[in-house]
Formats: C-alpha cells, sequence, structure tokens
C-alpha cells in the first residue's frame, strides 16, 4: 500500500473488547490509524507508504482474529444478499439448546417435577448445552486467553463452566448425586440457607447460555436490519445493457461497459450506469438519489445516473462513468464510511470496555470471598460470585454507536441524505447559526435573461453577441443564462481568445479583436477606469430593486449596455427557514449579488442578516467572523466558490445538484437540491446522535446498577443471564426506531440550465440584477 485508506473484514470477533483490540493490534504498527467497528465487522485502516497488506493482516491474526479484504461494493452480476452462514448455524445451535434447556429448567424449578434420579436426566440434557452450546463463547474465551487477553465471552465461558463445574462435582463428589435428592428454586441468593454442596446449577449452565444465544442472535438480525438499507442501495443497479453499436442492439452486462458506449434505455427500464443523453426525452424517477417522488424531464444534454428508472420515452445514452465511478458507487461508499467511524461518545465507551472485563473477574473472585469471609455457605457465595460474572457483561456497551449509526445513515440514504461521518453528528448538536448561500440554494439557480438595455446607438444583437461570446467560458449560472439567451435568439457565438475569469467580479475575453468586459459596473469603474453612463446606471439601480442581477458589458473601454439576469426562489425556501429557526439555527444570507437584489431574496424568505457582494474569499472571511464570535456555524452552498466555506464551517452542507467540488468539501449532502431536506439532515443526525447516548446511558446504567445487586446476592444468575441478554436487545431494537424517521416531502430538485435553449426577452423588459461571481 501506498500511503492510502484500506477497508478490511474482521472476523471471530465477538463483543466490542474484541474490536478494541484489534484495533489497538493495528494501531502499534508504525504509520498506521485504524478504527474498528464492531457492529460492521470492519476495519478502517489508513496507513502511511510503506504499510503492506500483509503486515495489516498478520497483525489482526495475531490478536486471534481473521482479516481479508472485503468484496467490491458495486458488482452489477452478484445475487442479492441472502443471509449469512454464521446467522443460520448461531440459529441452529439456539434452537437445539433451547429444546434440551427448558425440561433442564422444569424439573430444577418445579420439586413436584423431581422424581428419583431427576438429577442425572437433568445432566444428560444439560451437558450438550453446556459444552457444544455454548463451544463459540469457550473457543472465543480460549482464544483470548491464549493472547493474554479477556473479552466478553471469557464472563460467558468462566460463569457457565462454573455453574457447570458445580454441578459435576456436587453429583459425583457430593451428595447431590443420591437418588431422592430434591431442590428448590429462589430469586436471590440466602445467607446461611442452603446444604453445602446439594444443591446443582445445571439451569444456571443452560438457562445462562440460552439467553446468551437468544441475545446474539437477535442482535444478528437485528443488525443485519440496520444495514438494509445500504444493500438495497447497492443492489439497486442494473444487471444488463442495450448496447448500441454499429447500429445493432445488443445486451450485454453491465461490467462489459466502458466509458464512450452508447446503450439504449428503453421505458419503464432502469439506466445502466451514468452518462449523457445524446437523443430522445423521457422523464427519470430519480427517488433512489434524491429521495424526490417526481420524476425529472431529461433530454438531449442531460446527464443521467446509473439505477435509476426511465419512466418515459426511449433515450439513447453515452456512458461517461462505470464501476467505482458511478454515482451509485459512490453513495455507497459514503454511506459505509459512515457507519464504519465513531463518534467521540463511543471512543469513551471503547475505553471503558477495554479494562471492563479484568475489573468483573477481580470484583467477582472478591464477591466469592467476601462471602466466605462473612460466613456465607460456599453455593451462596459461588451463586453471587457467578450472578457478577454473568450480569456485568458490557456488550450493550460495543452496539450502542454502531447500530444507531449503521440505521440512521441507512435511513439518511433513503431520504437523499448522506452524513459523512460519526464525528459528523456532535456537530449538529452544537450548531446554532446556518450560513446560506443564495444562487443554487435559495433560489432555483435557474438563471434566465429577462431584459437587455444598450447605449444610444449600439446594435443589441451584437451587445448580446459579444456578451455571451466572452461568457461562454465561464462556469457561472449568470453566464449560462446569457448563453442560452443569444443561442435562443439564433446568434452564432464565435470563439473568444485570453479568457479570464474574475471570480466575483466577472470575466474578460478578446472578441472579434476586441477586449470585452463582462461584470459588475462597480469593478468596471475601479478595475477598468470605465465610466458606466447614468442611463445604464438608472437601468441597473430599477433591475437591483426588483431584485434582479446586471451585468454591464463593455469593450474598447467603454460601456455598451447593461444585461438582467433573474432568478426565482425554490417554493419551499421560506419554510424552510422557518425550520432552521425552530431548530434554534439563526439564518444568514451570504450572495455575491448586490444588495437591492440580495435583501429583495432575504425579505421574502424571512432572512434579516443579508450579505451581498461577498466575493468567494469574503464567504470565507464571513464563516471566520461568525465563528470569532463564538457561534457554531453550518455553511449550505452548492457551487465551486462555496467549496472553501463549505470546508471552513463547523458543518458544511452541500447541495446534491451542485458542483463535485462542493460535495466533496461538505460534511452532509442534501442529495435532493431541496432546502427542506436541509432541516431534515440536521433533525436525523441530532436524532442519531440522541439515539447513541440514550444507548450509551441505559448500557453504562445497567451495569452500574446491576453489578452491586448482583455482589449483594440478590440476583440468580439464570436472571441475571437474561437480563444481560436483553441489555444487548434493548440497544439494538432502540437504535432501529431511526428507520421510522420521516423527513418533509422534497420539492422537485432544481435542473442545470441548458446552454441549447433560453426564454424569451425583449429589450423593452425593464429589469436589472448585479453578478454574483460571474
Amino acid at each position: 500500500m501506498n500511503g492510502s485508506d484500506v477497508e478490511l473484514e474482521i472476523g471471530g470477533m465477538t463483543c466490542a473488547s474484541c474490536a478494541t483490540r484489534v484495533e489497538r493490534r493495528l494501531n502499534r504498527i508504525p504509520g498506521v490509524e485504524a478504527s474498528v467497528n464492531y457492529a460492521t465487522e470492519k476495519a478502517h485502516v489508513r496507513s502511511v507508504a510503506g504499510t503492506d497488506l500483509d503486515s495489516l493482516i498478520a497483525a489482526v491474526e495475531a490478536a486471534g482474529y481473521t482479516a481479508a479484504l472485503p468484496a467490491p461494493v458495486i458488482d452489477s452480476n452478484a445475487a442479492p444478499t441472502t443471509v449469512p452462514g454464521d446467522t443460520d448455524l448461531l440459529r441452529q445451535r439456539l434452537t437445539i439448546s433451547t429444546a434440551l434447556t427448558v425440561p433442564v429448567l422444569l424439573l430444577s424449578m418445579i420439586p413436584v417435577l423431581q422424581f428419583t434420579n431427576w438429577q442425572w436426566l437433568a445432566l444428560t440434557l444439560a451437558a450438550p448445552v453446556a459444552v457444544w452450546g455454548a463451544w463459540p463463547f469457550h473457543r472465543a474465551a480460549f482464544t483470548n486467553a491464549r493472547h493474554g487477553a479477556a473479552s466478553m465471552d471469557t464472563l460467558i465461558s468462566v460463569g457457565v463452566l462454573a455453574a457447570f463445574g458445580w454441578s459435576l462435582d456436587a453429583l459425583f463428589l457430593g451428595t447431590a448425586g443420591m437418588p431422592g435428592m430434591h431442590m428448590s428454586f429462589a430469586l436471590t441468593s440466602q445467607l446461611g440457607t442452603g446444604s453445602g454442596d446439594q444443591d446443582i446449577y445445571l439451569e444456571v449452565a443452560t438457562a445462562v447460555t440460552v439467553f446468551i444465544l437468544a441475545g446474539r442472535y437477535i442482535e444478528a438480525r437485528a443488525k443485519r436490519e440496520s444495514g438494509a438499507a445500504l444493500r438495497a442501495l447497492l443492489e439497486l443497479g442494473s444487471k444488463d445493457a442495450t448496447l448500441l453499436k454499429n447500429g445493432t442492439e445488443t445486451t450485454v452486462p453491465v461490467s462489459a461497459l466502458i466509458p464512450g458506449d452508447i446503450f439504449i434505455v428503453g421505458p419503464g427500464e432502469k439506466i445502466a450506469t451514468d452518462g449523457l443523453v445524446t437523443e430522445g426525452a423521457s422523464a427519470v424517477d430519480m427517488s433512489m438519489l434524491t429521495g424526490e417522488s417526481v420524476p425529472v424531464e431529461v433530454s438531449a444534454g442531460s446527464r443521467v445516473v446509473g439505477a435509476t428508472m426511465n419512466v418515459g420515452g426511449r433515450l439513447t445514452v453515452e456512458v461517461t462513468r462505470v464501476g467505482a465511478d458511478t454515482e451509485l458507487a459512490r453513495l455507497g461508499r459514503l454511506v459505509e464510511q459512515a457507519q464504519t467511524g465513531k463518534a467521540e461518545v463511543q471512543r469513551l465507551a471503547d475505553r471503558v470496555s477495554a479494562v471492563f472485563v479484568p475489573i468483573v473477574i477481580g470484583l467477582a473472585l472478591a464477591t466469592l470471598a467476601i462471602w466466605l469471609l462473612i460466613g456465607a455457605t460456599p453455593e451462596t457465595a459461588f451463586t453471587a460470585a457467578v450472578a457478577t460474572l454473568i450480569i456485568a457483561c458490557p456488550c450493550a456497551l460495543g452496539l450502542a454507536t454502531p447500530t444507531a449509526l449503521l440505521v440512521g445513515t441507512g435511513r439518511g440514504s433513503q431520504l437523499g441524505i448522506l452524513i459523512r461521518g460519526p464525528q459528523i453528528l456532535e456537530q449538529t448538536r452544537r450548531v446554532d447559526t446556518i450560513v446560506l448561500d443564495k444562487t443554487g440554494t435559495i433560489t432555483t439557480g435557474q438563471m434566465r435573461m429577462s431584459a437587455l438595455h444598450a447605449v444610444p446607438g449600439q446594435n443589441e444583437t451584437e451587445l448580446l453577441r459579444f456578451a455571451a461570446t466572452a461568457e461562454n467560458g465561464s462556469e457561472h449560472p449568470v453566464a449560462h443564462a446569457v448563453v442560452a439567451a443569444a443561442i435562443s435568439s439564433g446568434h452564432e457565438l464565435s470563439t473568444a481568445e485570453a479568457f479570464l475569469s474574475h471570480q466575483g467580479f466577472g470575466v474578460q475575453a478578446v472578441v472579434d479583436g476586441h477586449l470585452v468586459l463582462v461584470g459588475r459596473a462597480s469593478w468596471l469603474r475601479t478595475e477598468w477606469n470605465v465610466l458606466v453612463p447614468d442611463e445604464l446606471s438608472a437601468a441597473i439601480g430599477a433591475g437591483e430593486a426588483d431584485g434582479k442581477t446586471a451585468v454591464t458589458v463593455a469593450w474598447d473601454g467603454q460601456a455598451r449596455g447593461v444585461i438582467l439576469v433573474g432568478d426565482s426562489i425554490k417554493n419551499s425556501s421560506a419554510k424552510a427557514i422557518a425550520d432552521f429557526r425552530n431548530l434554534g439555527l439563526m439564518p444568514v444570507l451570504l450572495t455575491g449579488d448586490n444588495e437591492g437584489a440580495a435583501r429583495a431574496i432575504g425579505s421574502q424568505v424571512g432572512v434579516n442578516d443579508v450579505r451581498a457582494g461577498i466575493t468567494p474569499q469574503g464567504k470565507l472571511d464571513a464563516i471566520r467572523e461568525l465563528q470569532a464570535q463564538g457561534h457554531v456555524v453550518a455553511m449550505v452552498g452548492d457551487g465551486v466558490n462555496d467549496a472553501a466555506a463549505l470546508a471552513a464551517a463547523d458543518l458544511g452542507i452541500a447541495m446534491g445538484t451542485g458542483t463535485d467540488a462542493a460535495i466533496a468539501a461538505s460534511d452532509i449532502t442534501v442529495m435532493s437540491g431541496d432546502l427542506l431536506v436541509v432541516g431534515d439532515a440536521i433533525r436525523l443526525a441530532r436524532r442519531t446522535l440522541g439515539t447513541i447516548k440514550g444507548n450509551l446511558f441505559w448500557a453504562l446504567v445497567y451495569n452500574v446498577a446491576a453489578i452491586p445487586i448482583a455482589m449483594l446476592g440478590l440476583l440468580n444468575p439464570l436472571f441475571a443471564g437474561a437480563a444481560m441478554a436483553l441489555s444487548s436487545v434493548f440497544v439494538v431494537t432502540n437504535s432501529l426506531r431511526l428507520r421510522r424517521f420521516h423527513g418533509h416531502r422534497p420539492e422537485r430538485p432544481a435542473q442545470n440550465v441548458a446552454v441549447t435553449s433560453g426564454p424569451e426577452w425583449t429589450p423593452s423588459h425593464n429589469a436589472s440584477h448585479a453578478p454574483r461571481g460571474v
């Protein structure tokens, strides 16, 4: 490996202590940072150059476990996920053990059923359970002991073997094997009661085994259910594609496609892989990607994503990305990365689990000694010690975080919300300010030219052609609107020379031998000494007052006209901002637009703190200024010019309809581009964190409260085993409640403005607008 991240599947882990031990062993390797997740049974390893894969695997095996590279995230020919074989074996072991344990329990707890020599029948039934049924615990305990370690399985194994061994001693060497032996059942141990070695504990050895096996089985099923959303996401991909080559259509596996291939998508078919529509028009159901239910119209020039459903006409698509590079694969990796990390609260639980087992063994031995010293019978002391061993297993601590993360991030992926990792959850709890970009975030980003004002004597056709040719090299929505308007008016754009973008201000280019400038009037005045006539200044002022963006066009040192471009507010923006306030977030609007346009947008959506004329560097400075004032800041944006601010914010939230740079710099991605879903993302993240903390609280309270009760002899080992198993089941089922999280129904996402079409406009329209990073 050459300084990269690698993920390993870890085998043999049975509890959080196992995960901690593997993690420690990996982190001992110089230059390696590892995080091991018990719930997903995976290790995420970040290493420096020179660390080879074999060294990592050897380190895991040295700790007593197995390691291997996982199967590819996306395999278009893979069969659907099935129930793992280990779970089937666990169910078989549980079923047989339960069938053998029930008679042992009845015979041991109900004196009237205790016929002559009943205890030998009980031993015959109990022996397979205590040995074979509990074998996974014995094997894990032995493996750990060989490596000088102990785990939750150690506690269970010692408890079961102690109860079974005591019973064997009482039956073969004591008086418990005599005909006519009877035994009663009590919820607690009583000081001074009993008859030496008369009582046996076969029901404890068997019932504890069954309870723990049942807990493990329910836990395994619940963990599988908690990861169902991710598996469902990864299984959405199409298996076959209709390849079009030399006019002939053939069916091929999706894995055979390469970039540049052309494939056909018929009505009702899945789109095979990411691509660009070259022919046809249709509607595509994007719900698997964005969570929104309204199909999106596509036509020639539109980008489509693999695994989405074509619900309309026939499409011809050119392949742009395949395999691990597709959007579906990227989403799968993001969700998996989020599920394999650890929140800070879980790291505390891991530290507790690492030292918990030795402490519990010490407490059990101390319990045994103290009871004997104060004059209790050996069986009373033994009962209290075994109960202490069994009740103390902190399995629930190890499940508290990963199960909640599995369910929360999985549910988020179904709603079009991608949370990058557990560290993000802590940030959402503390955020008090949310900074919003305007174009593409609050507004649709579908900029349209609404008016054109030329100075007297200037030909409007020439004005628009020069401006569009200069803007053709820009990726900004305002530039797209100008270019689209020119093309829709029938202009053929020549090739600009010496194009240069001044981010946040405008562009310059040489068109037909003229140096053309398109941008803010203030930029033209201060940087280029261009005089803007009064009539153009008046048009700019009127347009800005009407909430439009105005770009001034100049060449050869003279202002030639003003182009007015407008945007529309998303239907959900005002409601979303009200939702932010309900979440305790103060909204701030940052935009490169002019003051008038920015204030107009702010007043319509309910934002009072509006900061206009902000450059990309200015956005970054604004974030830092708010942070310096003590605010914890979330930033919502969608453009390349938002990337720095998204990265600097305490919580970066990118619109999935935006640029890759913005998404890469963010902590949370909202695939639908709907601002209402941003509130859902914060709410889901907070609820997931709340579930984690609730899980940890109850797991810790359970152990803290239960251990003293067991040590005082107030808890029968039988009920200790049941309580320990139920604590793990509680944590997992509590996490599964996150599957019921429901957000707002997202609005239809904004579509990118195609340069092949544009709005109708007339020179008589009197509107204006200033550029936002043209």
